[in-house]
């Protein structure tokens, strides 16, 4: 209403009216502002519409998101340190922020990945909370030099590296140092492959509940059953069998919600298509498994190791390949003519894994296809996203389904990515996921769906079938 008035005002003061000027020949009528000397207020005016526009976009808390608020504030003024482990499309940033606001922040900063940055200016404008906030992605906090009151990590599993802490984890930890803040935790998935993930998460805030051991490795010294594994015939120390104790531990400081809680009902239908890749293709990857190296006039492909091997075949069964110099190029765009053949008239978000997959779609695609998300969601363009930095913070609800362009090894980038769609108010999803025609991709499949990852021992007994 306020926005409507203001453009009420807006029209007043700049109504017109006729005025003859000029003489004779050169008589003529022309159109003058009728109100003189109102810039400065209708500059204001204007300023003030722009503002209840930005508005109309605002957002209440849904009633369990309330809840949570009222809850993670007990936590928060207690412990200093709050763990939102909320699954995807439940409203974490916006629950946060909420906190944020309620436990009296005036400077927050929220770290994120790139690509979700825009999506999370959204919420904080839409939420329009009191404090100033400095959203930025992992990659660049080094650049931070400020203090503040409250930091809200997302997506923090993926600090969770062991059994030595990753970059991140560490930059995270001296900011914590530098600045006392209140800290808050968000993730669906705290511990997607090991609850040993969990150390380095927290390692940086003073009042979490391993603060007693100096290291990773007296926390093993309780909580993690070490085994030792052979790797490519090196015996190497494995400190994944972290226990349960270490969820228990977190308990007082965490808030679980899942998607079923909030009263999604969504259905996601999962459908296999197959392709046939060219007989160049399929001829290329047999000489390469065979021999081991396929030797051109400039490049040469090299599998002389197990894993190569494994890394070159899962790339060129969906038509693309790295040489040895590191270069790499498109070799076959059957699966980007079949995705753009068969989804016609759908808009359409594309998951892909290597680089040159995403030049294959340009080039199938042309301008049709974009990698930007507002210009996703403002036209009538395709979207393509690398499966793992697409995989977290982002939402493709404007897409009528997802497509699979190839398949991560991680079980942790299937079950992220394939809920990139889903909404409170959406009750179907419908994934695509496309396979060239015997291929690995469908091995890979039957191992991430069970939240196993795709390894070399998966690959290996492929090969022997």
């Amino acid at each position: 209403m306020m926005a409507q008035h203001c453009q009420t005002l807006i029209n007043v003061l700049n109504q017109t009216e006729k005025k003859t000027v000029g003489r004779g020949k050169n008589k003529q009528e022309v159109d003058i502002l009728k109100y003189k000397d109102v810039d400065n207020k209708l500059k204001e005016i204007m300023n003030s519409c722009e503002y209840y526009k930005s508005q109309k976009d605002s957002v209440q808390l849904r009633p369990y998101q309330q809840e949570i608020v009222e809850r993670g504030l007990g936590i928060l003024n207690r412990y200093r340190f709050l763990y939102l482990a909320m699954e995807v499309r439940t409203g974490k940033t916006l629950t946060s922020f909420a906190i944020a606001d309620r436990v009296g922040a005036s400077n927050v900063l929220f770290v994120t990945k790139k690509k979700a940055i825009d999506s999370i200016q959204a919420d904080y404008n839409k939420l329009n909370p009191s404090y100033q906030v400095t959203i930025i992605n992992y990659e660049s906090l080094h650049h931070v030099d400020d203090q503040f009151d409250l930091i809200i990590c997302d997506e923090a599993h993926g600090m969770g590296a062991f059994p030595k802490p990753s970059n991140r984890a560490q930059d995270i930890k001296a900011l914590i140092k530098k600045s006392n803040p209140y800290v808050i935790l968000l993730s669906g998935t705290p511990t997607p492959e090991s609850y040993s993930q969990m150390y380095h998460q927290v390692y940086g805030i003073p009042n979490n509940p391993f603060s007693e051991f100096a290291s990773f490795y007296r926390f093993c010294d309780k909580y993690v059953k070490v085994t030792e594994k052979r790797i490519n015939g090196l015996i190497i120390r494995d400190y994944s069998r972290g226990s349960e104790d270490i969820i228990i531990t977190m308990k007082p400081y965490t808030i679980n919600y899942s998607q079923k809680d909030a009263g999604f009902v969504v259905e996601t239908t999962e459908h296999i298509l197959e392709v046939d890749m060219s007989v160049n293709t399929y001829n290329m990857i047999d000489r390469l498994k065979k021999d081991l190296v396929l030797e051109g006039a400039v490049e040469t492909v090299l599998a002389d190791t197990a894993v190569k091997l494994m890394s070159k075949v899962h790339q060129m069964y969906s038509g693309t390949v790295k040489f040895e110099s590191g270069n790499s190029m498109v070799i076959d765009t059957s699966k980007a003519d079949f995705i753009k053949e068969h989804f016609k008239g759908q808009k359409i978000g594309i998951f892909y894994k290597f680089k040159e997959e995403l030049e294959a779609l340009k080039q199938v695609f042309g301008e049709n296809l974009t990698t930007d998300l507002s210009i996703f969601e403002d036209t009538n363009k395709n979207i393509a996203l690398q499966i793992v930095s697409g995989r977290e913070g982002i939402s493709l609800k404007d897409a009528d389904c997802l497509v699979y362009y190839n398949i991560d090894f991680s079980a942790t980038s299937y079950w992220q990515s394939r809920d990139r769609m889903t909404t409170k108010d959406r009750l179907k999803n419908n994934i695509y996921w496309i396979f060239a025609k015997g291929g690995i991709e469908y091995d890979i499949y039957k191992a991430v769906i069970k939240k196993k990852d795709y390894t070399l021992q998966h690959f290996k007994k492929a090969m022997l079938v």
